[in-house]
């Protein structure tokens, strides 16, 4: 079901929403209800089996029902959206498609956390989103979340940014669910274009102006493909301050064959998302310019298709990067390092960021090692890390520091080349990926790169997402400028 706000006044005949504490008390039942029907809803409320669980509905009369939601008095945000996602999840389980909250009741809770309510709707919106645009036939249902018209102001008073990160968050996603013959880069360029409407400058430089910058590392993944190749710049401007700006790096492979070293066909039609990093990176920067964010960010993506055709990269083969680095490519499935080397140097070389963060599905190798609870996080510093951190604990996008070491470059340096691209011993797989992209950051900025591959996209959903593409990234990075550069 989709959900939609309304401001409007209460009908005799609504299901009645209320908000109650740890001691079941309820605010606002003296509004609405004779004195007998206070009681009756108290003594059920009071049943001790009930009041194990944190939803509690049940019929009014053969028309209505009363919903009490218990809510913790130092509830955090993340707690508080993910009431409102499983509070989501409770409506479309039982058919519920129309709602009322209290005035009262509502008044009452935001004198102890005053966008509680806000950030309650926003968890649900986050769980109501899904990607059908391609079913035909689909019955459109929609739940009807009606809220006191007195309350709109206040609820409206935090609604620019909930909005933007709703809405950049969303764009991620929709980027990340469309299928690969949709959102080849050509395509995806054209997407991202249409962004400048909102105040980012945008570079395009597509693969003529790429063999002139000597981006020979991201050109040769895409040398099989039918489709173009492209670098792309979103320039976010925020701070009337002439500030360093934030960078943000993003693998953006449109759909990941593997090229010559070719995946197994079990599964490979998942690699559509392979491109989540850099949608993360659009999402954010839509989120930035959406909020009118108080920074100074970049956003870079390198966008190809990594296929196998007579004109495609070749194991064997050495190409020389924009930094002047070689590397001999011994498996040309490890393709979104070499996207992700040309972007990073450039990004740090043209805007001297402040720090770089870099996302991709780099690596089966994480999922190995954490699953879908965390992304991988290496750094070379140790700020950002921590910040990175706190940052993913506060919305729920949690990451874990994995190691970095010299002694694992022994394992990608390369007879031929300055480096290969696999380490071909065997193990440490997350860890020599991202001790090759370290390779790339030549003049010591601070960096982090996010290895997002269990975290992208999910079967079974989580918390606050449904199943599909979760947008992981767009809340964390967000998050992290908030708390700390704005």
């Amino acid at each position: 079901m989709s959900l939609k706000i309304n401001f409007t006044s209460s009908n005799s005949r609504d299901n009645c929403v209320f908000f109650c504490d740890n001691e079941f008390k309820i605010e606002g039942l003296n509004i609405g209800f004779k004195k007998n029907n206070v009681s009756i809803i108290k003594k059920f409320v009071n049943r001790e089996s009930i009041r194990k669980n944190k939803i509690i509905c049940f019929d009014f009369t053969p028309i209505q029902k009363i919903i009490i939601i218990l809510i913790e008095k130092n509830i955090s945000r993340l707690e508080c959206e993910k009431l409102g996602a499983q509070f989501y999840e409770f409506l479309n389980k039982n058919s519920i498609k129309k709602i009322f909250f209290n005035e009262q009741n509502i008044k009452f809770f935001l004198k102890i956390k005053d966008n509680f309510i806000s950030e309650f709707i926003n968890g649900a919106k986050y769980r109501s989103y899904k990607f059908e645009k391609y079913k035909s036939n689909i019955q459109i249902n929609q739940v009807n979340f009606n809220i006191p018209k007195n309350l709109k102001k206040t609820i409206q008073k935090y609604n620019r940014y909930y909005s933007a990160l709703l809405n950049g968050l969303n764009f991620t996603k929709d980027l990340v669910s469309e299928p690969g013959n949709i959102l080849h880069p050509d395509e995806y360029v054209k997407r991202i274009q249409s962004l400048k409407k909102l105040g980012l400058k945008i570079k395009v430089y597509n693969k003529q102006r790429l063999k002139e910058m000597n981006m020979n590392a991201l050109l040769g993944v895409g040398k099989g493909s039918s489709r173009g190749s492209y670098l792309v710049v979103i320039e976010w401007n925020g701070s009337l301050k002439k500030k360093t700006p934030l960078a943000f790096v993003g693998k953006g492979v449109c759909f990941d064959t593997g090229g010559i070293s070719l995946k197994p066909a079990k599964f490979m039609e998942d690699m559509t998302y392979d491109m989540a990093g850099s949608a993360v990176v659009v999402g954010l920067m839509k989120t930035l310019a959406l909020r009118k964010a108080k920074v100074n960010a970049v956003g870079v993506v390198g966008l190809v298709e990594n296929m196998p055709d007579g004109n495609a990269q070749r194991p064997g083969d050495i190409v020389k990067s924009y930094s002047g680095k070689t590397i001999e490519i011994l498996n040309t499935d490890a393709e979104g390092r070499l996207v992700l080397a040309d972007a990073l140097t450039y990004t740090e070389k043209k805007y001297k960021p402040k720090f770089i963060v870099d996302l991709a599905t780099l690596t089966g190798a994480i999922i190995v090692s954490l699953g879908s609870e965390y992304a991988g996080l290496f750094s070379n510093d140790d700020k950002i890390s921590d910040q990175l951190s706190k940052a993913g604990e506060k919305v729920g996008e949690k990451v874990w520091r994995m190691p970095l070491n010299e002694n694992y470059d022994k394992l990608i340096n390369s007879k031929k080349a300055d480096m290969q691209n696999i380490n071909y011993v065997g193990g440490a797989g997350s860890t020599t990926a991202a001790q090759f992209l370290q390779r790339f950051i030549l003049n010591k900025t601070p960096w982090a790169h996010l290895d997002i591959a269990g975290m992208a996209f999910s079967k079974y959903g989580g918390a606050i997402n449904s199943g599909g593409a979760t947008g992981y990234g767009v809340r964390l990075l967000n998050q992290l400028i908030e708390d700390n550069y704005e």
